[in-house]
């Protein structure tokens, strides 16, 4: 399993891409893959943290995978470091020029660098590919530059995912991640007011830089830590309208046919299809029966899937 690292602690010379390789799409694969080949040096993602935006522009970068999230799925890809530059005002005041020579060529001994065609870095996104091939003319580096990846609804990217999550469109959200969508967290102490009503439910807490899909009811898949069995789930994302409309807004995870102490434990959510917006219903007894309709909606979901 690689880990991440610092610049301080590459295995070099590298063969190397920079970005931020939010989601791991087909566009990002592509990229990835031309690293690879070069595996006479070591296979490097370089990405800067925190998002440049998040330091420059006090923006929210909610990710679709955060660092450790994206570990085993390079680890698959070939990648065998995932480089974390930390990135601050300091760092944004490099010229594109100086980026190349000290932080690609001296610090992470770049011998080829892989990088999409529209790629920019450096001061005010001041360089862009031909910043690279001018840096490294006359030396024995390569740079290999991949086309942008494009469907028939335009190019693949991170924000099409993310809106496509927005929607609660999973099934092309997992087209174009090539993976089920997935986020976990730790489960703390609710109310209990699921238990009293007969259906309890796992309260998880989730990083807060972690992009959800839209809110609303789901059938989900639900690993518990440590173990490897996938349970049929019921996932309310949001906030409990009948309960406590004023109450932020929450992940809450049913297991089907299961009645485990799962307090202190992470689990691991994978929504596969949305069964319902949220609703306010008049009574308790009211929402027990909808869920109840849910569990079967999702087991039917389940079964279907399965065939």
């Amino acid at each position: 399993m690689i880990s991440l690292i610092s610049p301080s602690e590459v295995k070099n010379p590298t063969s190397i891409a920079i970005g931020s390789f939010d989601g791991l799409h087909a566009g990002h694969r592509k990229l990835i893959k031309s690293v690879v080949e070069e595996n006479q040096y070591t296979p490097t993602i370089a990405s800067f943290w925190p998002h440049p935006r998040e330091v420059l522009y006090k923006e929210t970068r909610l990710r679709l995978d955060l660092p450790h999230e994206k570990l085993p799925i390079l680890e698959a890809l070939g990648i065998e470091q995932l480089v974390l530059i930390p990135f601050d005002k300091e760092l944004s005041k490099l010229s594109a020029k100086v980026f190349v020579k000290d932080i690609l060529i001296n610090q992470l001994q770049a011998k080829n660098i892989s990088v999409g065609a529209n790629f920019k870095f450096g001061f005010k996104r001041s360089g862009d590919v031909n910043t690279i091939k001018d840096k490294i003319k006359n030396t024995d580096i390569k740079l290999k530059i991949t086309p942008i990846l494009e469907d028939k609804e335009g190019r693949i990217s991170s924000s099409r995912i993310r809106e496509l999550l927005e929607k609660s469109d999973l099934k092309n959200a997992f087209k174009m991640l090539n993976r089920a969508y997935s986020f976990n967290g730790k489960v703390v102490r609710g109310k209990g007011i699921g238990k009293s009503i007969g259906w309890p439910t796992a309260n998880l807490e989730i990083d807060g830089r972690k992009f959800l899909p839209g809110e609303g009811v789901y059938a989900a898949w639900t690993t518990i830590e440590n173990s490897n069995q996938k349970v049929e789930s019921v996932m309310n994302l949001g906030s409990q309208p009948t309960i406590n409309p004023l109450l932020p807004s929450a992940v809450e995870v049913h297991l089907i046919n299961k009645d485990i102490d799962l307090y202190g434990l992470n689990l691991s959510v994978e929504p596969v299809e949305k069964l319902r917006s949220q609703i306010q219903f008049e009574s308790i007894d009211q929402l027990s029966n909808q869920i109840k309709k849910d569990r079967d909606n999702a087991l039917r979901i389940f079964k279907n899937n399965n065939k």
